[in-house]
C-alpha cells in the first residue's frame, strides 16, 4: 500500500443533585496574556468551523491554547496548554476534529475531538497518538523491534482523510475511519548508524463509531516492513 504521511508543517456529570465541590464551568474565553495568532487560524472548507490558536508569549516557555468556534459556540479544545502551534483536519461532516501537535524536536502526537451541543470536546481520555502508541504494543510487530523507540516518536494521520482514503482502494464509509501512522528512532547497537528508525511507518485504523482500533490485512505488508531497522 502507497500512502504519504500528512505531518504537520512545522514538524516542525451531568444530573442533578447536591455535590460538595461545584464542578468548574469552561472558560468563556482565552485567559489574560494570550492573544490571537491571526496566521494560524484554521476554517473548514465549507467555513462552518474556525480553530483559532492563542499564544502566551509572557511565560519563559510560550504556551498555546486552541479555541473552536462552530454553531454559535466557542469551546476550548484542551485546558493543557501545548508548547507549540498546531495543525487541523476536519472530518467532512465537521463532527469531528484532528489536532496534529509538535510535542519536541521531530516529535508530533494527536487529539481528537467531536462535537456537542456546547462546542467541541475532547473524545479520548488520553492523547489519540498515545492510544495508537498503545495499540501497536498489543500487536505481534511489536514483539519484532528490536529495541523500543525512545526519541523522535511521532503519530499523524496518512494523506487521503479528506476523501476516505480511496487512494489506498477501499470504499469505507464517509467520516468513518482514520489511518494512523507511527515511526519512531532508537540507539541500536552493531548498526552503521547510532540513530536507527525502529518503527517506520507502521499504520493502524482508527473507527470514529466504536472508538476501537484494528489493523486491515491490506496494511500487514507494509507493517512487516515497517519494523524492519533502516
Amino acid at each position: 500500500m502507497k500512502a504519504r504521511a500528512f505531518l504537520i508543517g512545522v514538524l516542525m456529570a451531568g444530573g442533578i443533585g447536591i455535590s460538595n465541590a461545584a464542578t468548574a464551568a469552561p472558560p468563556a474565553a482565552p485567559p489574560a496574556g494570550y492573544a490571537i495568532a491571526e496566521k494560524h487560524t484554521k476554517t473548514s472548507p465549507d467555513g462552518a468551523t474556525t480553530i483559532e490558536q492563542y499564544l502566551n508569549q509572557e511565560t519563559d516557555e510560550w504556551k498555546w491554547l486552541f479555541w473552536a468556534r462552530r454553531a454559535g459556540t466557542f469551546a476550548l479544545l484542551d485546558p493543557e496548554p501545548a508548547g507549540y502551534a498546531a495543525a487541523f483536519v476536519f472530518t467532512n461532516d465537521q463532527n469531528w476534529i484532528v489536532r496534529l501537535q509538535k510535542t519536541g524536536s521531530g516529535e508530533q502526537s494527536l487529539y481528537l475531538y467531536r462535537f456537542t451541543p456546547q462546542g467541541y470536546v475532547s473524545a479520548t481520555k488520553k492523547p489519540l497518538g498515545d492510544l495508537a502508541w498503545a495499540y501497536m504494543k498489543s500487536r505481534p510487530d511489536w514483539r519484532k523491534i528490536v529495541k523500543a523507540p525512545e526519541y523522535h516518536e511521532a503519530a499523524y494521520l496518512w494523506e487521503g482523510f479528506e476523501d476516505n482514503y480511496r487512494k489506498l482502494g477501499v470504499d469505507w464509509p464517509a467520516n468513518r475511519y482514520l489511518v494512523i501512522g507511527l515511526s519512531g528512532d532508537a540507539d541500536v547497537k552493531r548498526r552503521k548508524r547510532s540513530q536507527t528508525a525502529v518503527v517506520n511507518g507502521w499504520h493502524c485504523r482508527y473507527d470514529l463509531q466504536t472508538g476501537k482500533f484494528d489493523v486491515p490485512p491490506s496494511f500487514a505488508r507494509d507493517n512487516a516492513k515497517a519494523v524492519v531497522p533502516e
